[in-house]
């Protein structure tokens, strides 16, 4: 059977429908960018005093210092308010800052693990739409928040779109460009539109002070999604994954249109209809990602090719759980570097934008395994020694970290078939937002030991660039549609690995 890029070739590498298609979904990623971690400044401490009024017949030193009773008074030479300094998030209640981090990435582990299932039954482009609609609302709502917990609770909503949606427009782009756009589109589409809203985010802040009027912006930068509906197209892979071929087609020979070349008579052959798991329900996706029944076998080693699939899961969710890590550790403890945290965000923003253009010629270039380890070692080496060396290397730590995350995203969309490709990225990105989650827990650490986050970060990154190369290598190989594919993909890798899988499988 041909594959779909061999299919879809007529169409071009580049031409007004790739075009389109990588700018509105690069446009459809700027806030996230833009939203995506706006907790740094809602949910900063500024400098504050205990408010005590002490009675003037008492001594200095007879004055209870367990609790401030009294209150707080709060700085505004930086913030005019926080939720910080609104709900006083200090002192005994200093814990409930990384706790409503960690609430909203654990709304983000629900979003995309229910949003790639959904993605798979459903289609790309509606869930992409649901989840996108979901971050809009969920933010404007928080502008309301009458208390810690009601801001909390919405935090939780908004984080089950904001990184839906994101994945979602990964896949869906990766799905229909070519192999030459994919690896543009990995790097330069979806990280740089991020990265540029990312680094208009503290500009904003820095004219917004109170931070329901940052949170008005953040919401309001959701209108841009609307016109995109007319401009984003359903996955062809997807649909013919499904069986819906006529559909396939009549978006097929409208690209053809718009890049001005002849549409074959018959694009898809009868038997060019993928396959796809025994049942279409969302319990078989997740059975596909991490069961391992014994009666499917690969032709070349019998290995058990759900159990292939589910190894690969769970070595793809480790390298992102350890990336994701570091790379938001250092994003929230931008905040607490020495200086303005207006310019150490932009900074930090900034130093993204090289980062995403070094992944973009590594993944053009070299071995996914030299992409991922050599990233990861860089990152996690200057990291670990920032405490003893300079804390401005924290952004070249960050640079390394950050070329990491864009290298894991390509390599996990390359591993996996159409079939399941989705449900696979929301798992990956599921075990990723555990990482968030412990991530400000990671930076609270610093308050009792300064050097203790960066080693923890940097010890993880230099694991993850020694472990990916656990990883099959897909360096110029096609984009897999069925299992039977990524069997083909795997087939080095699962000789070394099948005998450990059946081990597993016995036990």
């Amino acid at each position: 059977m041909r594959d779909y890029d061999s299919i879809t070739s007529f169409l071009g590498k580049w031409g007004p429908f790739q075009i389109t298609v990588f700018v509105a979904l690069a446009i459809s990623i700027l806030p996230n960018g833009f939203t995506g971690i706006y907790i740094i400044f809602v949910g900063d401490t500024p400098p504050h005093d205990h408010n005590i009024i002490p009675n003037v017949d008492v001594n200095v030193s007879e004055i209870p210092l367990e609790s401030c009773l009294d209150g707080w008074k709060y700085s505004k030479e930086i913030y005019q308010s926080t939720i910080v300094t609104e709900w006083d998030l200090v002192c005994e209640n200093g814990y409930k800052t990384p706790l409503t981090t960690s609430i909203h990435y654990v709304g983000a582990l629900l979003g995309t693990f229910f949003s790639g299932q959904l993605s798979d039954r459903y289609g790309r482009k509606p869930l992409l739409f649901i989840m996108m609609a979901v971050q809009t609302l969920t933010t404007a709502a928080q502008i309301f928040s009458t208390s810690w917990e009601v801001f909390t609770f919405i935090f939780f909503l908004v984080g089950i779109g904001t990184y839906s949606n994101y994945i979602i427009a990964y896949v869906l782009g990766s799905e229909i460009l070519s192999p030459v756009a994919r690896v543009v589109f990995g790097s330069l589409g979806v990280f740089m539109s991020s990265g540029l809203g990312y680094m208009a985010m503290p500009g904003v802040a820095y004219f917004f002070r109170q931070w329901r009027g940052l949170l008005i912006t953040m919401a309001a930068s959701g209108l841009i999604y609307i016109p995109l509906w007319w401009f984003i197209p359903e996955s062809p892979r997807w649909l013919l994954s499904q069986g819906r071929v006529k559909e396939a087609e009549a978006i097929l020979r409208d690209a053809a249109k718009r890049n001005k070349v002849d549409a074959p008579e018959v694009i898809f052959t009868q038997k060019e209809s993928f396959e796809m798991p025994p049942s279409s329900g969302c319990s078989s996706a997740v059975v596909y990602v991490f069961d391992q029944p014994e009666n499917c076998s690969c032709c070349t080693c019998n290995t058990p090719a759900f159990g292939l699939v589910a190894s690969v899961s769970q070595c793809c969710c480790l390298c992102r759980m350890i990336i994701t890590i570091s790379y938001f550790a250092l994003i929230l403890n931008t905040s607490n570097l020495h200086g303005n945290p207006y310019v150490n965000c932009l900074l930090s923003a900034v130093a993204e934008v090289p980062a995403y253009i070094i992944a973009l010629l590594l993944l053009k270039h070299c071995s996914r395994h030299f992409c991922q380890s050599s990233t990861l070692l860089l990152g996690g080496t200057l990291i670990i020694y920032l405490p003893e060396v300079a804390i401005g290397l924290e952004m070249f730590g960050k640079f390394g970290i950050t070329s990491a995350f864009c290298v894991v995203y390509a390599v996990t969309s390359e591993l996996f078939p159409t079939v399941v490709r989705n449900m696979a990225m929301g798992t990956c990105s599921m075990a990723a937002r555990i990482g968030t989650i412990i991530s400000p827990f990671i930076i609270y650490l610093g308050k009792y030991y300064r050097s203790l986050p960066y080693i923890l970060m940097g010890s993880l990154a230099i694991f993850g660039g020694l472990f990916c190369f656990l990883l099959p290598e897909t360096y110029k190989k096609v984009l897999p549609e069925t299992i039977s594919q990524m069997q083909k993909i795997c087939r080095n890798w699962v000789s070394c690995s099948c005998s450990t899988l059946r081990r597993r499988i016995k036990l």
